[in-house]
């Protein structure tokens, strides 16, 4: 079945689809870039779906291996929110659009989304694995531990390990299994046992409570939970004010420095670091 995913003009297919072949990890997802789609399991209430995310030109779409409508609605309420479908350019342009630095950027990629993950613990671990490491070794070290954990279903994928999976591994299977530092393998597995523990790393919970929690776990500081709140939480105000690539793009000496330009852009901090990660990485 085939979905056509509306969106508000305009929307940077491309971009978004190169954003989810540089993320993929192996196992888990496939991205074709000459056809514009990217493949994965989705986790629903009724077993695991395939789905493929059509991003060509056109309006994307949704193509699922599923018949049942109230399946079929779950996943594609998730992969709106996933690709961040529902925003409104005009909203951020008009917050943004006149910004020195940033207005140029916007002008020349209107449509840049932010893109997110599909699961909150998913995201928050493949963050943790790709800390002070190439994103070459992160999708590596995620593709390990889809492989050694994670549940085989359809089209040969897999579905990423759950967090009672990983808390039961415990750390020292996991950096066998991965290939981790330990003080990696410990974070990952603290980070199981949250969750698993009842923490959620949800767009819909108390945003402070679980920027707390992730702060309190052993290896996650302030840049990983920023940026987790940008991409797992959709919070469009955060700000990695200690990021490195930010500071340099704004020629600022200090924290205090990224922090001051930083309130030209509220209430969308999120998308002016956006928009100047992909300009960096394009200059890169």
């Amino acid at each position: 079945m085939e979905v056509a995913l509306e969106v508000l003009p305009p929307y940077d297919a491309g971009a978004a689809l190169a954003a989810l072949a540089a993320h993929a990890v192996p196992g888990l997802e496939t991205t074709d870039l000459a056809a514009g789609t990217h493949t994965r399991l989705f986790a629903t209430s009724s077993g695991p779906v395939v789905g493929t995310v059509r991003l060509g030109p056109g309006a994307p779409s949704l193509v699922l291996e599923s018949v049942d409508p109230a399946t079929n609605a779950e996943i594609t309420t998730a992969v709106r929110r996933w690709l961040d479908l529902d925003t409104d350019p005009e909203t951020v342009r008009g917050v943004l659009g006149q910004d020195p630095l940033v207005g140029p950027l916007l002008a020349a990629r209107p449509g840049l989304r932010i893109p997110g993950y599909l699961d909150g613990f998913e995201g928050a671990a493949c963050t943790v694995l790709g800390q002070q490491v190439s994103l070459a070794a992160a999708r590596t070290f995620a593709g390990r531990l889809v492989s050694a954990f994670g549940s085989p279903g359809p089209a040969g994928l897999y579905l990423f390990p759950t967090p009672s999976t990983l808390a039961g591994a415990g750390a020292e299977r996991i950096q066998q299994a991965v290939g981790l530092t330990g003080a990696r393998s410990r974070t990952i597995h603290a980070l199981a046992v949250a969750c698993a523990d009842g923490l959620a790393i949800d767009p819909e919970g108390d945003h402070a409570g679980i920027r707390r929690r992730l702060l309190a776990l052993p290896g996650i500081g302030p840049w990983t939970v920023d940026y987790l709140a940008m991409r797992a939480l959709r919070d469009r105000n955060a700000y990695p004010e200690g990021d490195l690539v930010l500071k340099r793009a704004l020629g600022a000496s200090s924290v205090q420095e990224v922090r001051a330009h930083g309130e030209a852009w509220r209430p969308l901090r999120a998308y002016a670091v956006f928009q100047l990660w992909t300009a960096a990485a394009y200059i890169a």
